[in-house]
């Protein structure tokens, strides 16, 4: 469950291709123009099949879903904006619900598992009972209390709460990225909405855990120039590592207590060689890694999604 441009999905798929293990690609933001459904409910269960252009599937067939990054469900061009909020949200309680209802299906991760872990003071409150180590948080929209936790935490950095999507004026799409703040960064503009504000860690590494079921791959990351890693992947090295025991069952009580399979987890290691959790993205990336490690992680997918039948759960 994907939408065309994601290059993480195809490495998977390309696997499981190589397997000559049957797929369909499907988005879920393709319908109604290009994805039809039928769904028969009764006291046998749910049956039916899904088609797109090129494939067409039993919907009581299905082995196991992975459920990437499709696209929001949309309504046919044309409708004034309640016909389309309409139709939006009939695909959303209807489709959504069918494709999060496949009988039997083993989900990496479910839809609704993913929702639930999606929210960040959700993930660090979650986080601290699990054992993680979290830096002192503060979330509000009063620009006083904002201004207090610098004074008493900084330095502090801001971060977005969610990947939202977001266009500028020129139509391309902007990236609010983790940036240190100052108190002469601070305005009213504070008081418009929530707003995480984070303890900086001063970091000598980062890790990137990826977890698939049992299987847990750390990565130490380093040489990065500025304060987010992410905008500097190819000045970057990575080399995997074991992963400490205290930390592997962090992660696996953190996936339990949300049921999870999947969880890519970032944190920043100080000086004192302290592991700080920043944020678990239920569905994170892994292909920019070296091929060496993508292609661990791709196999540990695979094989989940191959031999699903063994566990069948959601």
């Amino acid at each position: 469950m994907t939408q065309t441009d994601d290059a993480t999905a195809d490495l998977v798929i390309e696997e499981l291709n190589r397997r000559q293990i049957p797929l369909m690609r499907l988005d879920p933001g393709g319908f109604p123009t290009h994805l039809s459904i039928t769904a028969h409910l009764d006291n046998d269960g749910m049956r039916g099949h899904a088609q797109t252009a090129t494939r067409i599937t039993d919907l009581d067939q299905v082995r196991s879903v992975y459920w990437r990054r499709p696209r929001p469900y949309t309504a046919p061009p044309g409708l004034d904006d309640q016909d389309s909020r309409w139709c939006r949200e009939e695909a959303r309680y209807g489709l959504g619900g069918i494709l999060a209802s496949l009988p039997g299906a083993h989900y990496v991760n479910h839809p609704w598992r993913n929702r639930d872990a999606e929210y960040k003071p959700t993930q660090l409150a979650t986080a601290a009972h699990c054992g993680f180590d979290i830096p002192p948080t503060l979330l509000t929209n009063d620009e006083t209390a904002a201004r207090e936790f610098i004074r008493d935490h900084g330095p502090v950095i801001y971060k977005p709460l969610r990947s939202t999507h977001y266009i500028g004026s020129d139509g391309r799409a902007l990236t609010v990225w983790v940036e240190e703040v100052a108190p002469a960064d601070l305005n009213a503009g504070i008081t418009q909405t929530m707003h995480l504000f984070q303890k900086r860690v001063s970091s000598a590494a980062d890790l990137r855990v990826t977890a698939v079921g049992e299987e847990v791959f750390t990565v130490r990351i380093q040489g990065a120039p500025g304060l987010d890693w992410r905008r500097h992947y190819d000045d970057l090295s990575y080399t995997l590592i074991d992963t400490p025991s205290n930390l592997a069952k962090s992660v696996r009580r953190y996936l339990n207590a949300f049921g999870l399979v999947y969880g890519a987890f970032d944190f920043g290691i100080d000086k004192d060689d302290r592991t700080w959790l920043y944020e678990c993205n239920p569905n994170g990336q892994f292909a920019w890694f070296p091929q060496p490690i993508t292609a661990r992680i791709v196999s540990a997918i695979a094989d989940r999604l191959q031999h699903a039948g063994d566990q069948r759960a959601h």
